[in-house]
């Protein structure tokens, strides 16, 4: 299959180049807050409306800022200490999930202080809206035609330009559809209950951390890193083994705990006539 060729910009008015990527990061954050606004309808969430419009606003700014300075980080240390105002060359590209992650757990507990909330309370309501941005961008880079896999002979393979003759693997779809669409399932219908603080967070974390170390293994590593070990462990894996074992220890942790932040429903059963 021969990549479709897409336009990155979706939109040129004069000077100004409207980007499709930039144009999927409005519409995750977009579907997260109307998706989130609908949910705290319900009187037994914990938080409300008005919340929910300041957790977007920290969630946006913690993840732009996050996914940038762990770009550098993790994949570019070097050009980082050669360059340090390279950090704010946004408009060359270069942003990291797992620094994003790190960025919005720092602005999700600043805001939990704020508001006299815990932090898994408020960690374990956005989780399940996370995974609609990660839909979206994931959209981005394939639009962008970049973070393509490794070569692959399946009939969905692709060529990508750039890449080389040889038809990749769209990892980027692949993404798109596990981190996005199937993590997104998954969370909201593990959270529609009353679930222990922290279990939300704690599957995010597990279900991410598997698709991502999944998708890892025919996805092409970074061309000025490539593999850390034995021609197949990536900065990847790296840094998504640990969310992984974060997760499963946070769904434990919860179960045992057992505290609610949200009524269970206890209806009385009818008692035998």
């Amino acid at each position: 299959m021969e990549y479709p060729a897409i336009d990155p910009v979706a939109l040129q008015l004069g000077p100004l180049a409207i980007h499709w990527y930039g144009l999927m990061y409005l519409f995750g954050f977009a579907g997260a807050w109307a998706l989130a606004r609908w949910r705290v309808r319900s009187p037994d969430w914990p938080l409300r409306a008005m919340q929910v419009d300041d957790l977007l606003f920290y969630g946006a700014l913690g993840a732009i800022l996050g996914g940038r300075i762990g770009y550098m980080l993790f994949y570019q240390p070097g050009q980082l200490l050669d360059s340090p105002l390279s950090l704010f060359a946004i408009w060359d590209g270069g942003m990291s999930f797992h620094g994003g992650l790190l960025g919005v757990l720092a602005t999700m507990a600043f805001y939990a202080r704020r508001q006299g909330l815990a932090f898994f309370t408020v960690t374990d309501f956005i989780a399940p809206f996370v995974p609609i941005g990660l839909f979206f961008g994931r959209i981005g880079n394939f639009i962008n035609a970049e973070l393509w896999g490794g070569p692959t002979d399946l009939p969905w393979g692709m060529v990508f330009p750039g890449g080389g003759p040889a038809p990749r693997h769209p990892s980027m779809l692949y993404e798109a559809a596990l981190e996005g669409l199937v993590l997104f399932i998954l969370l909201w219908v593990f959270s529609m209950k009353p679930r222990p603080r922290m279990a939300v967070s704690g599957l995010f974390l597990a279900g991410y951390g598997t698709f991502r170390f999944a998708v890892e293994f025919v996805r092409e590593p970074d061309a000025h890193i490539g593999y850390l070990a034995g021609d197949w462990l990536t900065m990847g894996h790296l840094l998504s083994a640990p969310m992984i074992l974060a997760g499963i220890g946070l769904l434990f942790w919860a179960y045992r705990r057992g505290i609610m932040d949200r009524p269970v429903d206890t209806q009385p059963t009818a008692r035998p006539e």
